[in-house]
């Protein structure tokens, strides 16, 4: 990678033409008559096919201009027209501020342009705080809009999301309350604009009425938001109070009594439209394909925001995440295979309290606008994670199914502090373009978990008959019911035991994309510092690290929508804790080398991208297979793990009214070293990940055939998995193929809209996660996917 970086620089450098024209930028900010910043305007230079839209800031951009004489003209749906006389020199960019007045006449008809690409998306949110287009970036990054969301009707992140990216999939686990998502090999954490929330149980997965966008960058993504996996993360974009009239009303109902309701308040409150305010609030009540389970939820998300003058705005943002649960776990166990049991086995019992979740993240924004090249922005975030409940789980069983259950307390706490400032802005020095980003990024992570056990060996049902996985019968007693003894804080029943971690990091990173050949090649340096305490109860557990991580990314425009990249970077990722045998563990230490082509077609209605990969981490964590069944979930370290691999994505409006998402990922994620106490690792397959992975989603909208399907729409797609590994990597049994199939249509007229899908369309046995027994003793645990399930939709909005 060393020598191919410097080669291909060079040949590009020289290959190129140097007798290109000489050009520069055009760039300014667009406001309306009473200050308020015009976002989705467009923006283009009269008689030439140059132009763009502007961002939630009100800003645009033209690059590549040749010199010459150009009108500008600006427009959108609700303003009036507008245009301005410049003149661009090539010898610095031109300077074109407008400020445009409400056409009052369009109002009732305004139109957000930048939506109208339904699947596609051309740059990242700010909170990712990357200037350049993604056709431009060095790096594979996903985009999932809250449009694809819906019209999949996804409630959540993890109501399969991840079928819209190359290569992620969800793993199961306590009832889909956090995400779980693999990437790469590697599980990838969970952000929210920009800021790490990941905690060892949480967050709770994001619901559909807070999101806007869900961002999943492939390789090491901690460079400038938090230490991170080399494997990626994603980044759930919350949404934000507009300005416009987007507030909308809906209620669904579906199988196994799905029934909910969402409201979106979108309005200014001040005349000036300075002082803007966002509310959204969804209720949920589902029961479960397990038996005696179900899951409710409520969800309150308030977001204000104030633009102090033309230069400055702050942005508070308070979400409330609500969870009740009969049981976590739905886990399914036998000695035969997976599936041997059917859906509706529920390991738990009515009997017991439900479990009660919480999530309340609150974050604070402050945006100035320093002058036209230069932005500064801070942020804080609070979050507080809480679950209180208990966890059944499976002390035995025998051939004939009969199973033992133990019942421990399962309370947890989690307080993670985030904090971010950064400069970003443009320069040149002579015919190079540099778009500079630098900042400070800190984090404090402190949790606590109370499992311990409750003292009862077996949850005992009347004249202690026993509990069968092919016969089970519910109802315990309350008297052989354990008692848990809450009087003291989990703080303090958690001191003393592995599950009380404190983690504080402070990074400082410096970013420089020199932009050359008309800004065509484009070289990234990059570098951050990280520097960490793990708080230990020990000398030997007091661990402190300062690490130096380098990124370097080359991307090169072959045409204007075709480019080339190549990138090398690497992550660092503290970690807490030891194995049974008191090994403190090391940091997680990764690189990555990848190279990509990404094409856009049509004037950007689709894109294409491929991109292969090679990952290299160091120090991973696995479950000890020795202790299976301990409660403690004791953990081993391994040497190093490789991952190599290659995606594929379409996306984007391949012909008028047909929107398509298309991937195709191969994985191939080993253990290359064995320095654990184990030994026998080495060639064996990472757990969570599938060799190859297809996923597809087509809808279409019918327009122009006549009124009688006018407003109609068809909507379909599939999920593939195949050599999918099952447990922890130690054993070679495969999980059995995922193939699962989905429709729906739907119908629009005016304000007014009706969804419906069908899940899983042929009903087949889906596993979302597996375990093979590691012995003879063992037995195999899986988590089923749920069976065939319809949703209905019904949406109004107000604009």
């Amino acid at each position: 990678m060393r020598k191919l970086l410097p080669t291909l620089l060079f040949f590009l450098l020289f290959s190129s033409s140097i007798f290109a024209q000489q050009t520069s930028s055009i760039k300014g900010r667009i406001t309306t008559a009473d200050g308020r910043v015009a976002s989705n305007i467009s923006v283009k230079l009269k008689g030439t096919s140059l132009g763009g839209i502007t961002t939630e800031d009100g800003e645009y951009q033209i690059r590549k201009v040749p010199v010459g004489e150009y009108t500008i003209v600006v427009s959108g749906v609700g303003l009036f027209t507008k245009e301005k006389e410049v003149t661009v020199t090539g010898k610095s960019s031109v300077i074109a501020d407008f400020s445009l007045k409400e056409n009052l006449s369009q109002l009732d008809d305004v139109q957000i342009s930048g939506r109208k690409k339904k699947f596609k998306v051309d740059k990242v949110s700010p909170s990712l705080r990357l200037q350049t287009p993604l056709l431009e970036l060095p790096q594979n990054i996903r985009v999932v809009t809250s449009q694809v969301m819906a019209d999949q009707m996804a409630f959540d992140i993890v109501d399969g999301v991840t079928r819209n990216v190359s290569g992620a999939i969800r793993v199961g686990h306590w009832d889909a309350q956090y995400a779980n998502i693999f990437m790469r090999g590697t599980s990838i954490p969970a952000f929210r604009n920009g800021m790490n929330m990941k905690t060892p149980w949480g967050p709770l997965a994001d619901d559909a009425a807070t999101i806007d966008r869900i961002e999943f960058v492939k390789g090491p993504a901690g460079f400038m938001m938090a230490n991170g996996e080399p494997g990626g993360m994603y980044n759930i974009v919350t949404k934000k109070p507009t300005g416009q009239n987007n507030s909308s009303v809906s209620v669904s109902a579906g199988g196994y009594n799905l029934a909910r309701a969402a409201v979106d308040l979108d309005t200014k409150l001040s005349s000036d439209g300075k002082l803007l305010f966002r509310l959204n609030v969804a209720g949920q009540t589902k029961g479960s394909f397990n038996k005696y389970n179900y899951n409710d939820k409520y969800v309150v998300a308030p977001v204000i925001s104030y633009q102090i003058d033309s230069n400055t705005k702050i942005t508070a943002e308070y979400t409330h995440q609500h969870v009740e649960a009969q049981a976590l776990g739905n886990y399914s166990f036998s000695k035969k295979g997976f599936g041997d049991v059917p859906p509706s086995f529920f390991l738990g019992d009515p009997s017991l309290n439900p479990a009660k979740l919480n999530d309340h993240n609150l974050t604070l924004y402050l945006n100035h606008k320093l002058n036209k090249d230069w932005t500064f922005n801070a942020q804080l975030a609070y979050l507080n994670y809480s679950l209180e409940g208990g966890s059944v789980w499976l002390s035995s069983l025998d051939d004939a199914g009969n199973m033992r259950r133990y019942y421990n307390i399962g309370d947890e706490l989690a307080i993670n502090k985030n904090a971010q400032f950064s400069l970003q802005g443009e320069l040149k020095t002579g015919q190079v373009v540099h778009r500079i980003l630098g900042g400070l990024d800190m984090g404090n992570l402190k949790t606590w978990g109370d499992f311990s056990s409750s003292g009862t060996p077996d949850l005992q049902l009347a004249n202690n008959a026993p509990f069968n996985i092919y016969n089970p019968v519910y109802g315990i007693p309350t008297a052989n019911i354990p008692v848990f003894d809450r009087s003291k804080s989990i703080q303090v029943r958690s001191g003393s035991n592995v599950y009380a971690t404190n983690l504080t990091y402070t990074g400082i990173y410096l970013q420089d994309e020199l932009r050359f050949l008309e800004e065509k090649l484009r070289l990234t340096l990059a570098g951050r510092f990280t520097h960490t305490v793990t708080v230990g109860k020990t000398n030997a557990t007091q661990l402190s690290d300062n690490v130096f991580s380098p990124r370097v990314g080359l991307s090169y425009s072959i045409t204007k929508d075709l480019s080339v990249y190549s990138l090398y970077d690497q992550s660092f990722l503290p970690q807490s804790g030891a194995d049974k045998e008191g090994n403190v563990f090391k940091p997680v230490r990764g690189n990555n080398i990848e190279i990509g082509f990404k094409k856009d077609w049509f004037d950007g209605k689709w894109n294409t991208s491929i991109t292969a990969f090679k990952i290299t981490k160091k120090n991973v964590l696995t479950q000890d297979p020795r202790y299976p069944n301990d409660p403690a979930n004791w953990r081993v370290q391994l040497g190093e793990i490789q991952s190599k691999g290659l995606e594929f994505d379409v996306v984007g409006e391949v012909v008028e009214g047909l929107n398509v998402t298309l991937n195709y990922a191969y994985t191939d994620p080993k253990v290359t070293k064995d320095e654990s106490v184990i030994k026998n690792l080495k060639g064996t397959y990472i757990a969570n990940a599938a060799k190859h992975i297809t996923n597809g989603w087509l809808s279409y909208s019918f327009k122009k055939q006549g009124a009688l399907l006018n407003g109609f729409g068809l909507s379909g797609g599939y999920q593939f998995q195949f050599e999918r590994v099952a447990g922890s990597g130690f054993t070679k049994s495969n999980l059995p193929d995922y193939l699962r199939f989905d429709a729906g249509l739907s119908y629009a007229k005016g304000k007014f809209s009706l969804s419906a899908v069908v899940n899983n369309l042929f009903d087949r046995k889906l596993f979302t996660q597996g375990t093979a027994p590691a012995n003879a003793s063992g037995y195999y645990t899986w988590i089923y996917e749920m069976p065939r399930n319809a949703r209905i939709t019904a949406l109004y909005k107000f604009k």
